[in-house]
């Protein structure tokens, strides 16, 4: 019992070690280094320099200068960089605000916020700007911001879609001119799908968002859109979907269940019922649904194929939502007031959901971080991944659970743990070699994602050509 404890006292002191070791250094994965942050900020024009941010819509320009601005006046609390260019060249901009904006701080989240994927959905791109200057400004006064800060580093690319934002028109509420890029593509079409082939062209928009995904492993995530008022949650796509039920059955659609269904109904209730009004189920027009508690799962509302949160949360484990936040998708700047108003709550309660569950460690005998070690919780058939140093994160709400850790080279460890409310568990794995005689590993994880039980691979062709383009024409109509 004594030579125990001892080995464990020795296997902590070995990891204590390391994360003090690494701590200071900056993150290695992701690679947006500081080397890549913008810090020739060019002209800030003195109007934008120490005044409150206004409520109007900010071109391509003014978004670049705020946010080089913010980054001047705060460089304790934030990091600027680009993950990437659109069609036309313009950057597509990210702002970490936190405590520690250019380093990783281990054992504690990145979570992310993307709008204006739609370029005529311009809400959310202005709220993200003022969600930054709330943070900036609150963080000395505020001990919930401060704790967040402290705890949490927050992406925010308040558009992806820069193009399409450009040659969109203010007070136009249902059409689609500049919903897409440059090319004519609907970039939330434009993923990887889980249940079919996507056989679309990839986008230098999406790429640059998978890239990003891949560097950097996100917990919490929050996709901004408008046209409808609804957190909506995956799946949004289903392998009984068509084309022509998209078209004539757009709200009587089955649910297409997550294994994590609970934990994403409530991450959205999180958000509708923080929300001014979301909760109430409002309807935005005449014919279009009222949402129970204002949320949806997102096939039940209409099916789609290649949308990012299903992709967020099958290939890389970050738990993303959908969040429509006005029934008009390019209301007059004078309506930008309430709708910060509206959602200022949600914005910020959503984001602190990432320390709810379990979190923790795995490494090996000697107390080295194991990278790449599969977590998968018994049930819920998707499996998440450690960082390079052993990091692992898992939303789930109260219960008792079993995960299963496995990475190449060691033997499979199996851990029971209880998770509570209001209060993350922290759960560390020792992970102990598998060696044959001849040195040789003989353990060996299967590959992820999977394929839906049941289901064969997706064969290309002419009616998934089909499927897809009637999908894209009844998404126009909707958010």
């Amino acid at each position: 019992m004594a030579s125990s404890a001892i080995t464990n006292a020795v296997r902590f002191f070995l990891l204590l070690t390391f994360l003090v070791a690494t701590h200071s250094q900056s993150l290695s994965n992701p690679t947006y280094s500081p080397d890549e942050v913008s810090t020739n900020l060019g002209e800030v024009e003195s109007r934008d320099n120490g005044q409150e941010l206004e409520f109007r819509y900010h071109d391509h320009d003014q978004l670049t200068r705020y946010l080089r601005s913010v980054s001047a006046r705060y460089p304790a609390l934030t990091a600027l960089y680009s993950i990437g260019k659109s069609v036309q060249g313009r950057d597509l901009w990210v702002m970490v605000v936190s405590a520690s904006p250019y380093e990783h701080m281990i054992g504690k989240p990145d979570v992310k916020y993307v709008a204006n994927i739609h370029g005529n959905e311009a809400v959310g791109r202005e709220l993200l700007l003022h969600l930054i200057q709330h943070l900036v400004t609150s963080y000395d006064t505020d001990p919930y911001i401060k704790w967040l800060l402290d705890n949490t580093r927050i992406h925010l690319m308040p558009s992806m879609n820069p193009d399409g934002f450009a040659i969109s028109k203010e007070g136009q509420c249902d059409n689609t001119y500049g919903r897409h890029n440059a090319r004519r593509y609907d970039l939330n079409r434009n993923f990887p799908d889980y249940f079919k082939a996507n056989m679309k062209q990839p986008q230098p928009e999406t790429e640059a968002i998978k890239e990003w995904i891949s560097k950097i492993q996100f917990v919490l995530s929050g996709s901004l859109h408008g046209g409808a008022l609804v957190a909506s949650y995956p799946f949004d796509n289903t392998p009984s979907a068509s084309g022509l039920n998209a078209v004539f059955q757009s709200y009587a659609h089955s649910p297409s269940i997550a294994p994590d269904d609970d934990v994403f109904r409530h991450l959205s209730l999180v958000y509708s019922n923080n929300h001014a009004k979301m909760s109430r189920g409002v309807s935005c027009k005449s014919g279009s649904p009222r949402f129970e508690k204002g949320i949806t799962n997102g096939a039940a509302w209409y099916p789609l194929t290649g949308g990012m949160q299903d992709y967020n949360y099958i290939w890389h484990g970050c738990m993303e939502i959908t969040l429509e936040i006005s029934c008009c998708k390019y209301p007059p700047a004078h309506e930008l007031a309430k709708y910060w108003q509206d959602n200022k709550q949600s914005l910020i309660k959503y984001l602190a959901e990432a320390h709810r569950g379990a979190h923790g460690f795995v490494m090996d005998e000697n107390g080295n971080p194991v990278e790449r070690a599969s977590v998968k919780v018994k049930g819920r058939e998707v499996t998440y991944h450690t960082t390079k140093y052993g990091e692992f994160w898992r939303i789930l709400l109260p219960g008792t659970y079993r995960i299963d850790v496995s990475a190449e080279g060691y033997l499979p460890q199996e851990v029971e743990f209880i998770v509570i409310d209001n209060h993350p568990t922290l759960l560390n794995v020792t992970l102990h070699s598998a060696k044959r005689i001849d040195g040789g590993p003989y353990y060996r994880p299967v590959a992820l994602p999977p394929r839906p039980p049941g289901s064969p691979p997706p064969s290309p062709g002419i009616f998934a050509s089909l499927t897809n383009s009637f999908n894209s024409i009844v998404s126009n109509f909707f958010g």
